[in-house]
């Protein structure tokens, strides 16, 4: 599982000039799904999410928690972010999940978000989106997740 958390001051996603997700402070969450991802990785990176202390403090420091902030998770599932580029001019998206699979995943990521406390809006699923964002900060972090391990 491929995650891009952007910290926002908005977010929104657009399907077909209809907004269906949107957020103030918090992140953004681009999520790609692979085969071989499993339930514990997409729980593992909703408290990596929820725990990671990026937004400032008193002192502007990244010293607090889209929790300690009552911020809230925008969460986008793109196939796109598990392309292989190593071959060729033309990406090859072989390693990204069946639509079953990620679709369930990315459902268990939302799920574990909401369960430790975070409101998550979502894009929606399958659909071609248009993403808006303001990115604070900048801060956008990637990371994987891998067999229950962060790498």
């Amino acid at each position: 599982m491929r995650l891009v958390l952007q910290r926002v001051s908005q977010a929104a996603v657009t399907v077909e000039s209809e907004v269906v997700g949107q957020i103030e402070r918090g992140f953004l969450v681009l999520v790609g799904v692979e085969n071989s991802d499993a339930e514990q990785d997409a729980r593992l990176a909703a408290e990596k999410i929820a725990g990671l202390r990026v937004f400032p403090d008193q002192d502007d420091r990244m010293n607090l928690s889209v929790l300690d902030v009552s911020g809230e998770a925008l969460v986008v599932s793109q196939f796109t972010l598990v392309a292989d580029i190593t071959r060729g001019r033309r990406p090859s998206f072989d390693a990204a999940g069946d639509p079953t699979h990620a679709r369930r995943l990315v459902d268990v990521l939302i799920a574990a978000l909401e369960d430790l406390g975070v409101p998550v809006a979502q894009g929606r699923f399958g659909a071609r989106m248009v993403v808006d964002l303001v990115n604070d900060g900048p801060v956008t972090i990637l990371f994987d997740v891998r067999d229950g391990r962060i790498i």
